[in-house]
């Protein structure tokens, strides 16, 4: 994929003739709306297995080759050039995806070895309609080899838009994670959406395993009495286990999510415990556990959200544990971005000394936040997707603006009744940002926090730089 930003005065015609690519293609990538309405700063996705250099002084063309993994004579015929040792700076090099020519005997599963790819990659790259039936003398694009990673979804729809949301993403998904069980003061459960069947088997349908989430919280309770009550008793903690196996078994569930946040300080021991317990208990019938974590930067950080995570406790406990590394930009707090790069980076730079790496799910939030400013203490944030934003900056003409530091699209505009808003939100290079550093820390995968705003760029992505696990 290549990531093109909209500059002042440009049309889609010209990125589309530009990259060699439809106009089409290049509006379905990216949902776009209206081809003709771009906004300043915008970043789009081209679809395409070539890359495009833009040369800087001093490069050669072995060089360029040597960093693309490429040959120079690729690079010539590609680009016609006549005079190989004359390139100038600030010269646009579109640098061709390798190809094969496939030989007289060759197998598709003998090409996608000799490339380190898979099978289906190659398939998808070349548009084969019947992989059995190769011509000698066809040329193929070889995509780049992808990493494997695991991938979860959090959930909170019932009936219809389960099935819809659940079904557009559950191919791209290890995991499908319903939101919510809500735990009670005697370890009783309230199913905190309106229903999870439509999730769990639109996800089973598409090979995406349901995992089962609990928690103590709601949108009115902070839930820390709630978790004291269950984790000092051991009958409380006995009889919450006893309900999750009777939900699982019920309802098809492969796994266990524990979302326990603000517990107490002094519960902290007896959070260990219950995890314990839980592994112990669930690991007997087959069932994985893992954790969501507050993103912490130390192991003594202080607050009611943090203390109570063990970070090495879970590690060496939970099969597997979620970072929320989100809500930097809290609905209620002052205008920043959601997910700033830099302080997931010092999340995953404490986490990684304490949890296994391959153990290590980073959260991802799929949502916008829009401030009125100058910002009010205890005001909230409009909340919508990444998609309403890039509309929100085209209708009232805002340019987009991108902080490098946090790795965050960000725009400024003014409503109808004359007040200012300040909006951060997602888009194709802050989300390339996010799975470059799950590829730097060589993490298991990535987690959304939820389903229901639209990003389409995100999904394209994910599939273009990872090949995503699938469980039985």
């Amino acid at each position: 994929m290549i990531i093109h930003v909209v500059q002042r005065g440009e049309a889609l015609w010209q990125i589309s003739s530009r990259y060699q690519v439809s106009v089409t293609q290049i509006s379905e990538i990216n949902g776009l709306e209206n081809p003709n309405q771009l906004a300043v700063g915008q970043a789009l996705l081209i679809p395409s297995y070539d890359a495009f250099h833009s040369v800087q002084y001093g490069e050669a063309l072995w060089s360029i080759a040597q960093r693309y993994g490429t040959t120079v004579d690729a690079i010539i015929r590609a680009n016609a050039i006549t005079n190989p040792a004359l390139i100038y700076p600030g010269t646009v090099l579109r640098i061709p995806a390798a190809r094969h020519t496939i030989q007289r005997g060759e197998t598709l599963w003998q090409i996608s070895q000799r490339y380190g790819v898979t099978v289906q990659a190659i398939i998808k790259a070349n548009q084969i309609q019947n992989p059995n039936l190769l011509y000698p003398g066809t040329i193929l694009v070889i995509p780049k080899p992808k990493p494997t990673i695991e991938s979860n979804a959090f959930t909170y729809h019932s009936d219809e838009k389960a099935i819809e949301l659940v079904g557009e993403v559950a191919d791209l998904m290890t995991y499908i994670a319903p939101f919510a069980y809500v735990i009670q003061p005697d370890g009783s459960l309230v199913l905190y959406m309106k229903d999870d069947t439509e999730a769990i088997q639109t996800g089973l349908a598409q090979g995406a395993l349901p995992m089962m989430s609990i928690t103590n919280f709601t949108a009115t309770e902070a839930g820390e009495n709630i978790a004291h009550e269950v984790l000092a008793s051991e009958a409380n903690r006995a009889t919450l286990l006893n309900n999750i196996l009777s939900v699982m078994r019920e309802k098809g569930y492969r796994g266990l999510n524990i979302d326990f946040e603000n517990v107490l300080p002094a519960d902290r021991e007896l959070y260990n415990t219950f995890l314990q317990e839980a592994v112990d208990d669930l690991h007997k019938e087959g069932y994985f556990v893992s954790t969501s974590l507050a993103p912490k930067v130390r192991a003594d950080q202080k607050g009611l959200l943090y203390e109570a995570h063990d970070y090495p406790a879970h590690g060496r406990i939970a099969d597997f544990v979620v970072l929320m590394t989100y809500e930097w930009g809290y609905r209620y707090g002052s205008p920043q971005a959601v997910s700033p790069l830099n302080e997931i980076r010092r999340v995953l730079d404490y986490a990684v000394t304490a949890i296994p790496r391959n153990k290590i799910l980073m959260g991802f939030q799929l949502y916008a936040r829009d401030w009125i400013i100058p910002h009010v203490q205890g005001q909230e944030a409009e909340t919508y997707s990444p998609q309403e934003a890039v509309s929100r900056a085209i209708k009232y003409g805002a340019a987009i603006q991108y902080d490098t530091v946090a790795a965050s699209p960000y725009f400024r505009y003014t409503d109808e009744q004359g007040r200012q808003h300040e909006v951060w939100f997602e888009d194709a290079r802050s989300a390339q940002a996010k799975f470059d550093l799950i590829k730097q820390y060589n993490l298991r995968g990535v987690s959304y926090w939820v389903l229901g705003y639209p990003f389409p760029q995100n999904w394209a992505l994910l599939e273009d730089n990872f090949n995503i696990k699938k469980l039985t």
